[in-house]
């Protein structure tokens, strides 16, 4: 095994050992992202000058004993909405092009206390407004399994530089999907927490009511040792809750007696034939692993796209209010006079995509307009959550694919803006709900592209969905030999 090849808790084990050293994991980070990412475009930046610095300090500190956390030394890499000290936060968008915040994210100062080494910020959908990673103004990342096919979005920077070595977890943010879908696409684990468990402070807001920021990596294992160390109550940030953590104590190789629903809706129209049948035999996997399966219905999955889009845009709409041209980052020139300034800065510095949902969402919450579509698609929004809590009260988990095909070839979405928002399908109602959700590795279609199998748990169940999900991921590599 390769010294890449390691797993963010295996790389942390051996670093404490003294097998490894934090300069030399770091290095050869630094190295891969010097020899790939020009192919993948993974990350928009790359603090290269001071890493090693702090990788050194860090050694210092797990040398005498200070640090003994499950990431201490390891390499991670941040989406590029997430806010880090003295290092620029784009949100992938020329708008923010310059921005370089002052304060750390509570995430991800909860990585640096843990004694993380932050890599860079990775590249994404422009303020996370895309399923592809193409609507970034840094250009498109690219799928390391197949690079004329797209990494997945938003958080498909985060996702790729996990998939192609060059970090060892990453964090991402999940709006409606943005952690699991690429997570899926690239053949890595993605988990998006339920809502309120990480603090959202620090990250651009989108979304406020949907997102969460979560940790994508290499395994089950990492992903709930990340969430135990980023998962916080926060006072600075309103929506956050004091809740019971221990994720790791969930790493149990038992799903016996475990009852997992499969939506019926999920395995019909517009899902690929190699998709539905990984699905299938992951579900048959964890039934002989003890598991009871059986079908289940969420008959207003259907509504659950437009109710999505509907209520994100109109978020989004008021909380991009913001971006002026006053305030931060870009500004455009040859302005005549304030409100001109604001049209030629929006206009200029915002993207095709972010324009298009500030558009819709405008338009859904303005008079005459609002009662018709926003205030709908919050009542749609209840009856979802409701469909949710009568099927959590059957069953520990639902088990579905992440999305209906496995990533699309660069352009694709770009041409089709409604395919890409269709691909969302098996992942916004988490979001909508407030769920928590796990996205895991489950096989290859005929191109080798990875497949994703996704399990969503009731709010505050990440235990029930890691359980399951290490239990699937011990029962294949049982199968695998290894």
């Amino acid at each position: 095994m390769g010294l890449l090849d390691y797993s963010a808790t295996e790389l942390s084990a051996k670093i404490k050992n003294k097998e490894i050293g934090v300069r030399e994991a770091t290095q050869a980070v630094l190295n891969q992202i010097e020899e790939k990412d020009r192919e993948y475009n993974c990350y928009i930046t790359v603090d290269s000058e001071n890493v090693l610095k702090d990788a050194d300090e860090i050694q210092k500190l797990i040398d005498d004993g200070s640090l003994n956390s499950p990431l201490a030394g390891v390499p991670v890499a941040i989406k590029d909405n997430i806010c880090v000290k003295n290092m620029s936060t784009t949100c992938g968008s020329k708008i923010l092009k310059n921005f370089i915040p002052t304060y750390n994210a509570q995430a991800a100062e909860n990585l640096i206390k843990a004694g993380a080494v932050i890599i860079g910020k990775t590249n994404m959908d422009e303020f996370g407004m895309g399923s592809t990673t193409e609507s970034s103004y840094f250009g498109p990342t690219r799928n390391p399994a197949n690079i004329n096919h797209v990494a997945g979005g938003s958080s498909g920077g985060s996702a790729a530089a996990v998939a192609a070595k060059e970090c060892y977890f990453a964090l991402g943010s999940d709006t409606g999907g943005s952690i699991r879908q690429p997570a899926g696409y690239c053949g890595v684990v993605g988990l998006k927490p339920s809502y309120q468990t990480v603090s959202r402070y620090g990250l651009v807001a989108y979304a406020s009511s949907l997102e969460q920021i979560g940790p994508i990596a290499k395994d089950v294992t990492d992903c709930a040792n990340i969430l135990d160390v980023i998962a916080s109550y926060d006072p600075k940030d309103s929506t956050s809750l004091k809740r019971e953590y221990g994720f790791a104590d969930a790493l149990i190789n038992d799903v016996k007696g475990m009852k997992i629903g499969i939506p019926r809706e999920y395995l019909v129209n517009g899902i690929d034939s190699h998709v539905k049948k990984s699905i299938l035999k992951a579900a048959d996997l964890l039934k002989e692993k003890g598991a009871i399966v059986e079908e289940c219905s969420l008959k207003l999955s259907e509504y659950a796209i437009p109710a999505y889009y509907t209520i994100a845009s109109a978020e989004a709409s008021s909380n991009l209010e913001r971006f002026d041209g006053i305030k931060y980052g870009y500004r455009a020139d040859n302005f005549d006079g304030l409100h001109d300034m604001y049209k030629k800065t929006r206009s200029d510095g915002f993207g095709t995509e972010v324009k298009r949902r500030i558009t819709l969402g405008s338009f859904v919450l303005s008079s005459g307009f609002y009662d018709a579509y926003y205030l709908k698609a919050m009542k749609v929004r209840a009856l979802i959550k409701r469909e949710f809590d009568k099927c959590f009260e059957k069953f520990d988990l639902i088990l579905g694919p992440v999305a209906p095909t496995t990533a699309p070839i660069l352009g694709e979405s770009l041409e089709n803006p409604m395919k890409m928002y269709l691909s969302d399908i098996y992942t916004v109602s988490a979001n909508l709900a407030g769920l928590c959700g796990i996205s895991v590795p489950c096989g290859k279609d005929s191109a080798g592209l990875p497949v994703g199998l996704q399990m969503i748990g009731d709010c505050y169940k990440e235990k029930n969905i890691l359980r399951a999900a290490y239990t699937y991921e011990q029962a294949v590599k049982e199968r695998q030999g290894v």
